[in-house]
Parts: C-alpha cells; structure tokens; sequence
C-alpha cells in the first residue's frame, strides 16, 4: 500500500503527529508521501518523499487537522482517494477518529478493517467552464458588498423555483447540511439520502424558505442584479467574483468523496436501560 500523509499547517501538535504516522508507516514498509506544504512547516521530512497535493496518486491520504484539511485535499487532488482523518480540528464534523486514536485506526486500516464511506459532491459551471473545483458541503451565490442584498432567480431541472432578494443562496450536499446551510435555516440531511438542499440566505420574503431536490436535478441560477457583481463560494475555500450576466448551473458531480470508517453508525445508539427492582 502508498499513503500520503497531509496536515493542518498552522497548529504544531498536527505536524509533530504527521510526522509520528510518516515515520510509523516508513518503519512498517509502506511506501510514504508527504505534501509539500506540511512539509514547508516541518522540514523533518525525508525530501525524496515530498510531493504537491496536486499529484498525490496513493492508495490512501492521512489528513491530520479539521474541515479545512480534508477540504483542501479534496479540492486539488485529481484522484477519489480514501481519506483517514485525524481530527486536529475546531469542529471536525468531517473527520473519523481522535490523535488518541491515529495509531489503532492506522492499524485497522492496514489489517483491512474497514470500509468506505462515498460522499457525494456537486459541480458549477460557470458559462459552462468547468475549472470550479468540485463542493463537498456547498456552493454559495453571495451578495458581493455586504449589507447590499443581491437579486435572483433559480430554476430546476428548467422550472422556476423561486425569486428572491437576499444576502446570497446556498446549494449544499447532505454532507454539507450540517454546516453554511444549517445555520441559514436549512435542514439537516441524512448523509445516505442522495439530495440536493437549496436554502436561501437571509431572504426578504417569508415565502423563501429552503427546499430539497433529487441529487440529478439541475439547478440553474440567474443574477438579475446589474450593477454589482457577485461572489460564488466552493465550501469556504475556493471564492471567485461573478459578473450578473454569468450563466451559472450546478450539477452532481461524477466524483465523489471517499472516507475511510470503522462504523456503519450514523447516529448514537440508544440503550434502553430497566430499572431492576429488589
């Protein structure tokens, strides 16, 4: 098996571990890749072993860190690699075990005890350019000067949906319903559920309220603003201005996510528990 091995950069005690797994796999044999960017902040890295992100080609990724880690992995690799996600992160709503854990999860993954976890992603076409890196939580029109609210209409699968005025629109996977959408008013999705959530962000008309589609839908949005431009959003890491005569349409994209899981649960499970009495 090849690995790769990606960290948070800005948190210490993230690439000390990072290091600690590069050195675990190496003594075990495997074959070992780090990206340059971790190793940019922890120069300990044997220099034949560093490669860009952008040409990992690996059996697995390590992903030390949070959101943000797994993200940017996920928008500049050109492969549908397994992650591992070590959560070094704020929230870690994406990631699958503790550092406490890292050691045994690494040696369930190598023992084969496991299984995949395939996350669906959406792609945006700009005039039909599709250089937009791929969303795993959403993709968000937004109003680009805040305070000033931005003007638009979307359709599905050609029909009109809705007219809005409000601070942006936000077209989010199930997997990013726990996050921009959520907190917009949006609903929380079932990640097995293969559904598209549009969720209207700070809407003037009380009649604009968020709406669930099938995954194959397409969506298209029209920016009826004309003198401003937009801002479209990919999960918070990838922001581009759009001018009011962009044709933008949303689709699912033929990628998808691929975790690395120990457990099938999606929630917590519930014990009933008798009161004996004696």
């Amino acid at each position: 098996m090849r690995f790769g091995v990606v960290a948070r950069r800005d948190r210490e005690a993230a690439l000390k571990l990072a290091y600690r797994v590069y050195d675990f796999l190496k003594v075990s044999g495997y074959e070992v890749f780090v990206d340059r960017e971790t190793q940019r902040h922890l120069p300990e890295f044997d220099e034949s072993d560093v490669i860009p992100l952008e040409e990992m080609d690996v059996d697995f990724i390590i992903a030390i860190g949070g959101d943000g880690t797994i993200l940017r992995i996920e928008h500049r690799t050109k492969k549908d690699i397994p992650i591992l996600s070590v959560n070094m992160g704020t929230l870690g709503f994406l990631t699958e075990v503790e550092p406490n854990e890292a050691f045994f999860a690494l040696n369930k993954l190598i023992e084969g005890d496991y299984y995949i976890d395939e996350r669906m992603k959406l792609r945006t076409y700009l005039n039909r350019d599709i250089s937009i890196p791929d969303a795993l939580n959403e993709v968000a029109i937004l109003t680009g000067i805040p305070g000033k609210i931005i003007h638009l209409k979307y359709y599905v699968d050609n029909g009109l949906a809705d007219e809005l005025r409000s601070d942006g629109l936000i077209i989010s996977t199930p997997t990013g319903s726990t996050g921009y959408s959520l907190s917009a008013g949006g609903p929380f999705v079932d990640p097995r559920l293969d559904v598209v959530v549009i969720t209207p962000l700070a809407p003037i008309a009380l009649s604009s309220r968020p709406m669930i589609v099938p995954a194959n839908s397409r969506i298209d949005v029209r920016i009826l603003t004309v003198h401003r431009e937009a801002i479209l959003s990919i999960d918070g890491q990838f922001y581009t201005y759009i001018s009011p005569d962009t044709e933008i349409r949303i689709k699912k994209s033929p990628r998808k996510t691929r975790f690395v899981r120990f457990s099938r649960d999606i929630y917590p499970k519930y014990t009933l528990k008798i009161k004996k009495k004696f």
